[in-house]
């Protein structure tokens, strides 16, 4: 029988990446995401291979993701596996010179988002006792670096929650995971440097960085160990990265 996994941020990248890996790994998915064009031409995709059910909301709407995660249908439970992947970054400022809107924007995505999400997903995996979180964070998280500020707090609070979490569901049967990537190439630093498509690729140059397929694969190695193992907290590096900050560059 297959399991159901419900996937956040799933249009592009890591998100993604880890519905097309999950869809020919006997998972059902419930995809979320706020394009719901990209949504759809994703589920077409997948529907050969798997069930799909779509969900078009923004994370940052409580109240709608409320209703949205509501709304599933009872042949759609037990959710198995939660992957809090939306998130996003916005500028790359000294925090003198951030603009709030931005660093609203990553506050209400990558920490309010994730936990409204959560919320409702929990109770339901407390009630059956059973289930995985899996969040996806970032080495923002464990590393500050210049210009990071805000995006760094966040992530650093999405440790903090999947710390949290691992303690408050102890004994649950459900299983709590961070994994914590370095350079991903994805519309991250499209998206971070606003549409700037030439400081978006100097991010990555003269280095192989990750591939979304590659944090995927990561996801369905966590989701297949025993039932008495739990992975809490990964770190993830292109093997050209040593750290936030260090990264070694074929034309340095």
């Amino acid at each position: 029988m297959n399991k159901t996994a419900l996937i956040t941020g799933a249009t592009s990248g890591i998100g993604k990446a880890c519905a097309e890996l999950l869809a020919s790994n006997n998972y059902n998915l419930i995809l979320c995401g706020r394009r719901e064009q990209k949504l759809n031409e994703l589920a077409r995709k997948l529907e050969p291979d798997t069930k799909v059910l779509t969900l078009s909301f923004d994370v940052r709407d409580r109240e709608l993701t409320t209703r949205m995660i509501a709304s599933i249908p009872d042949s759609w439970k037990p959710i198995d596996v939660l992957i809090n992947n939306a998130g996003n970054a916005h500028g790359l400022s000294p925090i003198q010179q951030g603009d709030i809107d931005d660093w609203e924007a990553m506050i209400d995505i990558n920490v309010k988002g994730l936990l409204y999400v959560s919320r409702s997903v929990i109770p339901m995996m407390v009630d059956q006792k059973q289930g995985h979180i899996i969040n996806i964070g970032s080495i923002a998280g464990k590393e500050a670096y210049a210009g990071g500020n805000v995006y760094c707090a966040s992530k650093f609070a999405v440790d903090a929650l999947n710390k949290s979490m691992l303690i408050d569901l102890n004994g649950s049967g459900i299983k709590v995971t961070a994994i914590n990537p370095g350079l991903v190439a994805t519309e991250f630093s499209e998206v971070r440097f606003k549409g700037d498509k030439t400081k978006a690729k100097n991010v990555y140059r003269g280095m192989e960085p990750l591939k979304g397929e590659d944090i995927a694969e990561v996801v369905l190695f966590v989701l297949t160990r025993p039932s008495h193992v739990n992975i809490s907290d990964m770190i993830v590096f292109p093997t050209a990265q040593a750290s936030a900050t260090i990264v070694s560059r074929s034309d340095d």
